[in-house]
């Protein structure tokens, strides 16, 4: 009985395995794609990637990097906030460049303070000083002429009256008045003239260069408020209210790299798409004024015809879609923009990837002409 029991349980492990094995042999039916790859609308189309930009002259979106550095202290705009140029779009900390900036003015305004007193040279006060020092002078010479006038007639009708002596003394006396009276009126005519041409010019020069320090102070103090440099619209702010910047820009916390402070475009109802040539293709590529395009949405069946912009004339190697700048690569590529109008009841954003395709007008039959 147990063997007959083990013998059909044996059966019955067979039979599942035997079963599990057709099973797992049968594949799957394949599931249909969630939409169809995007076709090639030419008999010899070249394939790019693409990137959406607003549409620009020149260039490809604004980067905005700031001059300075320091914690952001306020943010005054929003993403997608149409703005003026001139608008502030955000401020850094400016405590410490104030400051200097105060300091400076100070010490340019004291130094022109000291200019404006040497020109207002000689201070009446101290021209009359000089002038009484003078006038002093002239009397101690009188009183110095007078008393040895007295004491030579004295000599003279009778020797014995006064020693040879105190004439000596007298005379000396009456010379040395008349020295003081010399210096004193020097003196006199030196406050006259007012500061010397040389320290004046010593002066405005140092004022000129602490005046310039202030502007070039006060110039920095204005790059701490971040303007719009151009009418647009705010596309990317890379950093919140107390992030610390600086010229290399926003320090991101995903890609843990440097990225513009903010990027900015153009007004979006017309936007441009950079593609990018394979540079084994280059040759391949249609004159311009026969070349369209056509662009298509990845992820779904919708494709808007191009017009042809620009062409920049510089093959370089194919990093512009990756984050990677150490990114090895051996492929380069050749910039062609082109521009379309934004559908309305159609979201695209620029950064966004497409697929495009670049061919060449078609002549109409027995015209010679594009239709």
């Amino acid at each position: 009985m147990k063997n007959k029991i083990l013998f059909i349980l044996a059966l019955a492990g067979i039979a599942t395995a035997l079963y599990s094995a057709h099973l797992y042999s049968q594949k799957p039916p394949s599931q249909p794609p969630v939409f169809n790859p995007a076709p090639n609308p030419y008999s010899d189309g070249i394939y790019a990637n693409g990137i959406i930009e607003s549409l620009q002259t020149e260039g490809e979106n604004i980067n905005i990097y700031p001059e300075v550095q320091g914690p952001i202290t306020r943010i005054l705009v929003a993403e997608g906030q149409k703005v003026k140029k001139g608008t502030p779009l955000l401020t850094i900390d400016q405590s410490v460049q104030r400051a200097t900036a105060e300091q400076q003015k100070s010490q340019a305004d004291a130094a022109l303070a000291m200019l404006d007193e040497l020109k207002a040279q000689p201070r009446p006060e101290t021209l009359e000083v000089a002038a009484a020092q003078v006038a002093c002078a002239k009397a101690a010479l009188k009183s110095a002429r007078d008393t040895l006038a007295k004491q030579e007639r004295s000599y003279t009708l009778d020797p014995q009256s006064i020693s040879l002596d105190v004439l000596d003394n007298a005379r000396n006396a009456a010379s040395v008045a008349e020295a003081n009276l010399a210096v004193a009126q020097k003196q006199y005519d030196l406050t006259k003239a007012g500061a010397w041409s040389y320290d004046i010019e010593n002066q405005q020069k140092q004022q000129d260069a602490l005046a310039k320090a202030y502007e070039a102070s006060a110039a920095l103090l204005s790059k701490y408020t971040i303007t719009v440099p151009v009418d647009g619209i705010v596309l990317s702010i890379e950093a919140a209210t107390g992030s610390y910047v600086s010229p290399q820009g926003a320090y991101g916390t995903y890609t843990e790299g440097f990225s513009p402070l903010v990027v900015m475009g153009t007004p979006q109802d017309s936007l441009e798409v950079r593609c990018y040539i394979d540079e084994i293709l280059v040759h391949r590529l249609p004159d311009a004024s026969i070349m369209t395009a056509k662009m298509f949405i990845q992820g779904t069946d919708i494709s808007i015809p191009l017009t042809f912009e620009r062409l920049q004339p510089y093959v370089s190697p194919k990093i512009e879609l990756s984050n990677q700048r150490e990114e090895r690569v051996d492929v380069r590529v050749l910039p062609v923009i082109f521009r379309f109008e934004k559908p309305k009841d159609l979201n695209l954003f620029p950064g966004q990837l497409v697929d495009v395709y670049i061919g060449q007008k078609q002549e109409a039959p027995g015209t010679g002409k594009s239709p």
